[in-house]
């Protein structure tokens, strides 16, 4: 089993879509054997879900992510925990023994403040074309 935490300095990076760096972690027998660190080299939103599907990844856990993200991901076949945040060991020590807090309706933050509001829409920032993240 791989997972893959968004990673920014040893703590879970809250923006799926922008992270640039993700740490693996290589499971065996319910146990972390080893994690490295590899950098997104500019991928961003739907593109990091082949990035992951790529090296193998059966899991993911993030903080925020988007819908467009989430299809991707859903449609790589990897697992999602995402709205988790501190420490990146300690979330994937966590999932290992059932116990991660996660919320399986996490969106990135900022998706739905001011939306339709004060003549701000999504296509503004890029949402409209691939859903955020």
């Amino acid at each position: 089993m791989k997972i893959a935490v968004t990673f920014e300095n040893g703590q879970i990076y809250q923006h799926f879509g922008h992270t640039e760096q993700f740490k693996i972690y290589h499971i065996e027998d319910g146990k972390t054997v080893s994690s490295e660190l590899f950098d997104t080299n500019g991928s961003g939103h739907g593109a990091l879900a082949g990035f992951l599907s790529d090296l193998g990844i059966d899991t993911v856990i993030c903080g925020g992510i988007g819908g467009g993200a989430q299809m991707a991901l859903a449609e790589a076949g990897i697992k999602l925990y995402g709205g988790v945040s501190g420490k990146c060991d300690d979330a994937v020590e966590a999932l290992l023994a059932g116990t991660l807090n996660y919320d399986p309706d996490a969106k990135c933050e900022h998706h739905g403040e001011h939306h339709g509001s004060e003549g701000h829409t999504c296509g503004e920032h890029g949402c409209g074309n691939h859903s955020c993240h």
